[in-house]
Formats: C-alpha cells, sequence, structure tokens
C-alpha cells in the first residue's frame, strides 16, 4: 500500500471585489496575497491568501472566466449554508482585528461547550458567515 499524502483543504468563495476581500482576510487572520494586488492585473479576478506557506483560502470575482458556480452572483443567498472556519491561535488578536475592520457580529466571541474552544462568528464583506475560534480543548472548561 503506498503511502498517503497529507490531504490539505483549498476551499475558494466567489466575491464581488477580489481586491477588498483579500485586504479583509489578510487583516482579520494574518494573511499574505500570493498573488497580484492591484486592479491592473489577474488579482482583481482571482487571489490565494496563505499563511506560514499553506494555501488557506482562495478567491475569484463573481462572472469573470465562466467557470461553473462561479457565475450569477444572484442567483442564490451568498454562502447559504457555507460556514468559513478557521482555527488560530492568537483569537485575541483576531477579535480585535475583526472589530477594527467594522466586520458584522453574528456572534460575540463566547466559549462552545462542545469543543470546549472559544469562538465568534463574523460576516465578511460579501456576507459570507466567518467563525474564528482557538483550538478544541483551549478554553479549559472541562
Amino acid at each position: 500500500m503506498a503511502k498517503s499524502q497529507p490531504l490539505r483543504a483549498q476551499p475558494l468563495i466567489a466575491v464581488r471585489d477580489v481586491l477588498a476581500s483579500s485586504v479583509w482576510y489578510c487583516c482579520l487572520l494574518g494573511l499574505q496575497a500570493l498573488g497580484h494586488t492591484d486592479e491592473t492585473t489577474h488579482g482583481s479576478v482571482y487571489n490565494r491568501l496563505s499563511r506560514g506557506g499553506n494555501l488557506i483560502l482562495q478567491l475569484h470575482s463573481w462572472d469573470d472566466e465562466n467557470h461553473p458556480n462561479l457565475v450569477d452572483a444572484d442567483r442564490a443567498p451568498v454562502g447559504h449554508d457555507v460556514l468559513l472556519w478557521f482555527e488560530l491561535d492568537d483569537f485575541n488578536a483576531a477579535i480585535d482585528q475583526a472589530r477594527a475592520l467594522g466586520a458584522e457580529v453574528v456572534l460575540e466571541p463566547h466559549v462552545n461547550r462542545g469543543p470546549d474552544h472559544r469562538e465568534m462568528w463574523l460576516r465578511d464583506p460579501d456576507g459570507y458567515l466567518v467563525v474564528i475560534a482557538i483550538p478544541d480543548g483551549e478554553a479549559g472548561t472541562r
């Protein structure tokens, strides 16, 4: 049996403004944009965001390049049944960044007793539900 390779999720979401969303996620999560970050390049259509050499999130503009499911932004509610969940170590810094960005807070920071961690639920500029959380067990309530 061949040795299995690591599996890495590389989610891609469609957004109305790739450049603005790139800035928002980079500020919130301390990410780096891997692609171009100006209007004259492909960076206004697609960008990849990373941290520590790992791809975290891909952003693609609606209705560009005719990719399936990345067309007709008004066809359905953005992000219906999708939660973008990010685990990070510096939860307090992410809370501060969320507030500085003026992010819509859906659920204030709280302890989720199931995984015994703290989490905060937000909306990104396109309306996607974003959850930031510390690692399981870190709330210390067990």
